[in-house]
């Protein structure tokens, strides 16, 4: 039996929650390492040497240590699925993928992924972070007219990961995906898929 992968996460954390759904959806033995970022504990040197940037994920694979979110995906896609669906060999879908994951990193993570964390922890909210994630859930909502999944393929990619966490827990920071039918269905088909595990639901604020 291989040696577990140790993932350094934060249960609340939409990053972390990325890569182990990709790890459940992959098989892959894990063994889960939670990290107090309430208590800085990203911020020791012991965690510090995994990863200087002080934030998590970050995994262990063997001997082979590795941050952020999105790398970690496409390090799983390229290490363990064989049949190379999740990571698509096709330069045009990679292509395709890498955008997403650009997405993810981007308007994303300054949109729903902001003001859910502002919302539960208490935070200051940058004014444009739900008019950000709406634009973007109406963009997406668009893009999958007569689609599937986020990539040109008939299976879901990395893509469809990295997306997933923030946009199914958006109502925790105060933006509704009642508009977004298409994008609902979506998630709803990611939820479905073998493997699937979710993050833990927050309460709701009062305008979700």
């Amino acid at each position: 039996m291989n040696k577990p992968i140790r993932l350094y996460r934060f249960a609340l954390s939409g990053h972390a929650h990325r890569v182990q759904l990709m790890l459940s959806l992959l098989d892959l033995p894990t063994e889960l390492i939670d990290v107090d970022l309430i208590a800085a504990e990203q911020k020791k040197p012991e965690f510090l040497a995994r990863n200087p940037l002080g934030q998590v994920p970050v995994i262990e694979d063997g001997d082979f240590t590795l941050a952020d979110s999105n790398a970690i995906l496409v390090y799983l896609a390229l290490t363990y699925d064989e049949r190379r669906r999740w990571l698509p060999e096709q330069a045009t879908t990679q292509a395709e993928v890498q955008r997403w994951l650009g997405v993810a990193a981007g308007p994303l993570a300054s949109g729903a992924a902001h003001a859910r964390f502002a919302t539960l922890f208490n935070r200051p909210v940058n004014p444009q972070a739900q008019p950000t994630a709406r634009n973007l859930f109406g963009v997406v909502e668009n893009h999958l007219e007569g689609r599937t999944w986020l990539a040109t393929t008939d299976h879901p990619t990395i893509a469809d990961v990295a997306m997933y966490s923030y946009t199914a827990h958006a109502p925790e920071g105060g933006i509704s995906l009642e508009p977004y039918p298409r994008l609902r269905a979506w998630l709803q088909r990611i939820e479905a898929l073998p493997g699937f595990v979710g993050m833990p639901r927050s309460p709701l604020p009062a305008a979700a």
